[in-house]
């Protein structure tokens, strides 16, 4: 890779659709980079997502980001996902720009010509710092100049696109896709998902949509998801050859149960979705459930990957009240509409059943946005703007919207165990009452708190399970040994074994370090 003073190799991991594979992709190049003893940083210019998580330096950034830097092994920053987008309903969006938020904006203020705009730091250890006042720059200059500050750090930077790169609706804006592979004169490597058929079209359309500057930086293309024989393959990839001149980069097998951080949201309907597809059976002579109530514009739903991780535990997403009539434990999830969630719960009777389960002492568990749900009363003139609003009252808690938003990495001791988490919230609590619980509260079996992340401390939530299998009157054990960061470890290593096993890792290592093949031919008829 490039030495000490040069500006280091980098590709753009493009794909023919959304969920296509470009996050785990990502992650696997950087994983099996890492392996090698390349030094690699994740990139995405642009993330909408409504699964964020805190840097150490208390920028906001998305959490597949995040997922990617620890498959990379390094710490992640601002840099790396400079610009995100919160959907917050109403076709508007939270524009998070350094990890910082600087507004609400619609989507055709977004992609128009005005926009909040900022300087990127000049290293990466204040990119969360950095003041938009001042000068106007452009948010494409932004972008471009955070993935050449990395560049300049790491020997690979691994970019990440949105949605397709063929969306010509968007060309003249775009700030994610081919916009700063243009600026930055990246490769482009193009996924496609061959489970939902059609993928050589998909192929050949993506590329023949582009304009011929952009068709210069396509190298190729790769395969995910595939079932089966891949020599009943190999003929249709000869034609592709042959119909753009390009090659294909690997086919990557259909992998079960990755259980990775997801960007956009769940990808399946959530009444009766199984978190995960696979339970361990328990230790115990019983397994727990646990019910997720499916709010409205929920948020790092991923708290729950922790719990459905570990062995005789069923979690499930659900937006009925008889769903959670046999459940062990309900959680309130994050949302960012606390306002909208407590009226969606109310309107589907889910309010009534929590109200049911809290005067039996049946657990329910609220987190960030549920936890200001489950209150007596909010106060909202930031993200709803509805004034005050009756909560469902079942923890002595008042919550009043700040315009200024809670970034932090906190850490405590609930239940006698050590816990780390992550806020992100602009509600602030007033505790009246109940007993502590990190910064929540707990009457009876009812916990509440803003922590994101608290039951990936393994101790803690085993502690936790055996208060909500106490409560519950199940006789469920915890498994002693489950740790939760091993199991994500395993699971990036997988995405690493992907790559290294069914992709060309000696021609992926010449794109990255000598960027996109010469001579590589215009299909027609081009962008329009």
């Amino acid at each position: 890779m490039s030495g000490s003073g040069r500006r280091g190799g980098g590709l753009l991991v493009a794909g023919t659709t959304s969920d296509a594979g470009k996050s785990v992709v990502t992650a696997g190049i950087c994983r099996w980079l890492a392996r090698q003893g390349v030094r690699v940083a994740p990139f995405k210019g642009q993330n909408m997502s409504l699964n964020s998580f805190v840097t150490r330096e208390g920028a906001e950034i998305g959490r597949a980001q995040a997922m990617q830097a620890q498959a990379a092994r390094v710490e992640p920053t601002a840099l790396m996902n400079p610009v995100l987008l919160k959907p917050g309903g109403d076709r508007t969006s939270q524009v998070v720009l350094l990890g910082k938020p600087v507004g609400e904006m619609s989507a055709r203020g977004f992609f128009g010509d005005a926009g909040p705009a900022g300087k990127p730091p000049s290293d990466t250890r204040s990119a969360g710092e950095t003041q938009h006042g001042g000068r106007r720059a452009s948010l494409r200059d932004t972008v471009v100049e955070c993935l050449e500050q990395l560049r300049g750090t790491y020997e690979a930077v691994i970019c990440e696109g949105a949605g397709s790169p063929a969306e010509i609706n968007l060309r003249r804006t775009d700030i994610v896709n081919m916009g700063i592979a243009r600026a930055a004169q990246l490769p482009v490597l193009v996924v496609g998902d061959i489970d939902r058929g059609g993928v050589f079209a998909q192929f050949f359309g993506t590329t023949a949509l582009l304009a011929a500057e952009d068709q210069r930086l396509v190298a190729g293309y790769l395969v995910n998801k595939f079932r089966g024989d891949v020599t009943l393959l190999e003929p249709g990839l000869d034609m592709l050859r042959g119909l753009t001149g390009r090659g294909t980069y690997g086919v990557l097998p259909y992998a079960h149960g990755l259980g990775i951080d997801e960007e956009d949201g769940l990808r399946v309907s959530l009444r009766g979705a199984v978190r995960e597809s696979v339970v361990a059976p328990p230790l115990g002579e019983d397994v727990l459930r646990v019910a997720v109530c499916a709010v409205p514009l929920m948020s790092n739903f991923t708290d729950v990957d922790a719990l459905a991780a570990e062995p005789g535990v069923v979690v499930r997403f659900a937006d009925r009240p008889q769903e959670l009539a046999d459940a062990d434990l309900v959680i309130v999830p994050g949302t960012r509409g606390t306002v909208r969630a407590l009226a969606w719960l109310r309107e589907r009777g889910l309010a009534d059943a929590l109200a049911r389960r809290a005067a039996e002492g049946r657990p329910v568990l609220g987190v960030c946005g549920g936890f200001q749900a489950l209150g007596e009363r909010i106060e909202d003139e930031v993200e709803s703007r509805a004034g005050e609003v009756e909560g469902l009252g079942l923890l002595p808690v008042r919550v009043r919207f700040a315009h200024d938003k809670t970034l932090a990495r906190p850490a405590g001791k609930a239940l006698g165990e050590h816990v780390e988490g992550y806020e992100i919230h602009h509600g602030v609590a007033e505790v009246l009452g109940g007993e502590p619980f990190l910064d929540g509260c707990r009457v009876g079996s009812v916990w509440g708190t803003h922590w994101h992340g608290s039951l990936e401390s393994d101790a803690f939530r085993r502690a936790f399970l055996r208060e909500v299998a106490a409560a519950a009157g199940r006789r469920f054990t915890p498994a002693p040994d489950t740790c939760f960061g091993a199991l994500r470890e395993e699971q990036l290593d997988r995405l690493g074994d992907l790559i290294e096993e069914h992709a060309d890792t000696d021609a992926l290592l010449r794109l990255i370090e000598q960027g996109p093949p010469a001579g590589l031919p215009f299909i027609p008829p081009g962008a329009p």
